[in-house]
């Protein structure tokens, strides 16, 4: 008996040095990203830029994880990934392991990989970072394990419950209206998802470009969701083809996940311009194309950057979007201005680097102060600008440096200024849908309902304009709300029935 208990000693002290040495790699291999394709080759298409890691790198990168007691990636991520859990078990060869491991808590562990900004949340948060050995690449792993699920068959069906003869409707097929309705088809609900686009996905699908997002992932995820028998109502809009009070009529409890797509403006002489063009109508017409739609307005090069002298107004990921987007249409030139600089802009940094090397300009600390051109642009007329005192967001605030204009040529002039909440209560046709001052649904947010019963909202209509993560994090999140409420209000109607 001891001789046993002494060998499964062994085995067990075995097991955990195999294991150690698994991990704790970081002071002897370096941090790797997979290979770029060269600025020349990635600027002639709409392709993702970089390759996926292969089975060894992505073994080898996981094994840097220092495995610390307390998960600084983890605690910094919206979704709470259990990112070193499933680091450990690709640095050990237990791949199909590390996918169940990673899903557990994400609806979409590969888009996540390859749009969030992990040089804000995990990897900025490494603790070997810290160190200065550079952090684990855990996006670049994330993508690499759930693609190889897709590719090896892993990824299951959407696990449909029992039926609960309860029915949800969902506005918006956005990352927030999707991981929603995937939860809620798990615990047996039918689940109808409205959006106004022909396609489910909003911003993954229209808003963000291929060379960040193929569409091929968007649409798989879409798909699996369909096959779950969840139904999607495309092209319709709320307020249009019915109104607020017909879907509650309709359903047991409804979700607004519309996101915010209303276009913020600059108030400066010469924005209506022909030449001048919002952000989301300019990447909505090249996804578009993507698909092989027929669109206007791209064929007649209102939203086309093809031999065009390009200025972007703006300084964050949308903005980065935007000028990468020219190159591959093959703007004459594209420049980027920012009335801040490089510091202190709120885009990934990843982006500006990548788009440095594709050609972009950045004009730092640099504010549009007109568009010259009657009836079409022909340049922004801008203003040197100076850093002051930090402002509400703690960044320091802009000033124009008296004096100090200068012109660049421009005849397509996007503007990228970020996005507000479009007003639902007269889209939607219902007065009562309380809002904050700002435009965005006021919840409870200890229920996520709106002021009205049923009715719940998530997402950048509840936050304002964020992160696709945080979208997937409220979806998961007011599902579970919804779930409850739903409960209630079958064993009350229940009652009902029996008294």
């Amino acid at each position: 008996m001891a001789d046993q208990q002494h060998e499964q000693n062994v085995a067990r002290a075995a097991a955990l040095a195999a294991e150690k040495l698994a991990m704790l790699q970081f002071v002897d291999r370096g941090q790797a990203y997979p290979p770029k394709r060269s600025a020349e080759d990635r600027a002639d298409d709409f392709e993702e830029i970089s390759d996926r890691f292969d089975g060894a790198a992505a073994q080898a990168q996981s094994a840097r994880c220092s495995q610390c007691g307390v998960p600084y990636c983890s605690t910094h991520c919206p979704l709470h990934n259990h990112i070193p859990d499933w680091l450990r078990l690709t640095a050990e060869g237990r791949l199909r392991e590390a996918y169940e491991m990673s899903n557990l808590t994400s609806t979409m562990p590969e888009i996540c990989g390859r749009i969030c900004p992990q040089d804000r949340l995990c990897e900025g948060n490494c603790v070997i970072e810290f160190s200065g050995h550079g952090a684990v690449t855990i996006g670049s792993v994330e993508k690499y394990i759930t693609d190889t699920a897709w590719d090896q068959g892993w990824v299951e069906p959407v696990l449909v419950g029992k039926p609960r003869g309860q029915s949800v409707g969902i506005i918006g097929a956005g990352p927030a209206g999707l991981t929603a309705a995937e939860y809620l088809r798990m615990g047996g609900y039918d689940v109808h998802v409205y959006d106004r686009h022909d396609r489910a996905g909003g911003l993954l699908t229209y808003g963000i470009p291929g060379f960040k997002l193929e569409k091929d992932v968007v649409m798989r995820r879409v798909a699996r969701l369909e096959q779950a028998g969840i139904v999607f109502h495309c092209g319709f809009e709320v307020g249009r083809d019915a109104s607020m009070d017909d879907l509650r009529e309709r359903h047991d409890a409804v979700l607004i996940a519309t996101g915010v797509y209303k276009a913020r403006d600059i108030k400066v002489p010469g924005i209506g311009a022909d030449g001048v063009v919002a952000a989301l109508d300019y990447l909505i017409a090249s996804n578009r194309k993507g698909f092989g739609d027929d669109v206007p307005d791209f064929d007649s090069g209102a939203l086309n950057a093809q031999g065009k002298h390009v200025v972007v107004i703006g300084g964050g990921d949308t903005a980065m979007d935007c000028v990468r987007t020219a190159v591959r249409q093959g703007a004459a030139s594209v420049k980027c201005l920012y009335r801040r600089d490089r510091v202190n802009m709120p885009g990934s940094q990843r982006e500006v680097l990548n788009a440095e090397e594709e050609g972009v300009e950045f004009v730092w600390l640099s504010g549009p102060v007109a568009v010259e051109g009657t009836p079409q642009a022909s340049a922004v007329r801008a203003s040197r600008m100076r850093l002051g005192a930090p402002d509400a967001s703690g960044r320091s605030a802009p000033e124009p440096d008296p004096d100090s204009d200068f012109s660049v040529p421009a005849d397509l002039v996007i503007k990228a200024l970020g996005f507000d909440p479009e007003d639902l209560p007269t889209a939607f046709g219902c007065d009562e849908l309380s809002v904050q001052r700002w435009g965005t649904l006021r919840v409870d947010h200890k229920t996520m309902m709106t002021s009205l019963d049923g009715v719940f909202a998530a997402g950048d209509i509840v936050r304002g304009a964020s992160l696709v993560v945080w979208a997937i994090r409220d979806g998961r999140d007011v599902a579970e709300h919804m779930h409850k409420y739903l409960k209630a209000k079958a064993r009350a109607g229940a009652e009902m029935v029996a008294a």
